[in-house]
């Protein structure tokens, strides 16, 4: 009787620990991840700049919104700065991305540069994976005649979030890890 519960615990013990290294993420899954994850907020910065792009038509920049909502956890927010301000506004994702196409300038560049990641990957208690990518966004905002009227540089952190899901292909439960981005928050506004 002994014997058979002891073996029972060993079999228990040996599924946990390979439950568990199949949720930890070897150097080389790693490194594919964050490729992943910069890239994802690569596109990002390219949907902000079509978004924001006033000779984007409306029917394209909708669907970019939709595009550009999908790289986000659900119930993420976007903080917003203004260097003629020292409080900052919160928008979930979409709201932003909406408020950002109708912006009141007859032009409106937006560039992202300096993108890199701040903060390793850390695991959290249920299996996530959180870290930190800081970019630089330099916001410029133009009137009818061209002539600049707003511009600032905003340096910004967005969490990454790095999930273990599974999906079905074949008959087959298929493991894989999902990279989410989550909230944009200010760390600094300047004129530049």
């Amino acid at each position: 009787m002994k014997t058979k519960r002891f073996f029972i615990a060993i079999v228990f013990v040996s599924f946990g620990i390979q439950a568990i290294a199949q949720d930890e993420i070897s150097p080389e899954r790693k490194q594919a991840i964050d490729s992943l994850a910069l890239e994802k907020v690569r596109d990002l910065s390219k949907y902000i700049s079509l978004i924001g792009d006033k000779g984007t038509e409306f029917s394209e920049a909708n669907r970019v919104i939709d595009r550009a909502e999908e790289l986000f956890m659900d119930g993420s927010d976007v903080i917003v700065s203004s260097i003629y301000r020292e409080e900052v506004n919160y928008y979930v994702v979409r709201k932003y991305l909406e408020r950002l196409m109708r912006l009141n300038y007859n032009k409106v560049d937006i560039e992202w540069y300096k993108i890199q990641y701040v903060s390793d990957l850390e695991r959290q208690p249920d299996g996530t994976y959180v870290g930190v990518i800081t970019v630089f966004q330099k916001f410029s905002g133009y009137d009818k005649e061209g002539n600049l009227v707003y511009q600032d540089v905003t340096k910004k952190d967005i969490t990454v979030y790095v999930k273990r899901k599974e999906t079905q292909i074949a008959g087959r439960l298929i493991g894989f890890w999902d990279v989410l981005l989550g909230d944009i928050r200010v760390k600094e506004t300047s004129k530049e």
